[in-house]
């Protein structure tokens, strides 16, 4: 082999693995993302079936659903409190 095609060819890898790391890395934020929400969403559910008996209620709208997505259980905690405190 010459110099040129292992040259062309190591390249051309090199190329693949930059477009493989820009292609991946973002598809993981979003798989994470995704994943964040739905929990979000399942725990504002379980706090409204549980709260309902006091009558507090979270709506469920994108802001609550990323604060709680991406806070977890602290942010569930912060949106109760300030439900019960604003109403």
């Amino acid at each position: 082999m010459e110099w040129t095609t292992i040259t062309i060819v190591l390249v051309g890898l090199a190329g693949l693995y930059l477009i493989g790391v820009f292609i991946i890395k973002p598809l993981k934020l979003i798989f994470k993302l995704v994943v964040w929400v739905i929990i979000g969403i399942v725990l504002l559910i379980v706090v409204n079936l549980m709260l309902s008996y006091f009558g507090i209620y979270i709506p469920l709208n994108p802001l609550t659903i990323f604060t709680a997505g991406i806070l977890q259980v602290p942010g569930v905690i912060l949106l109760v409190l300030m439900n019960y405190v604003l109403l």
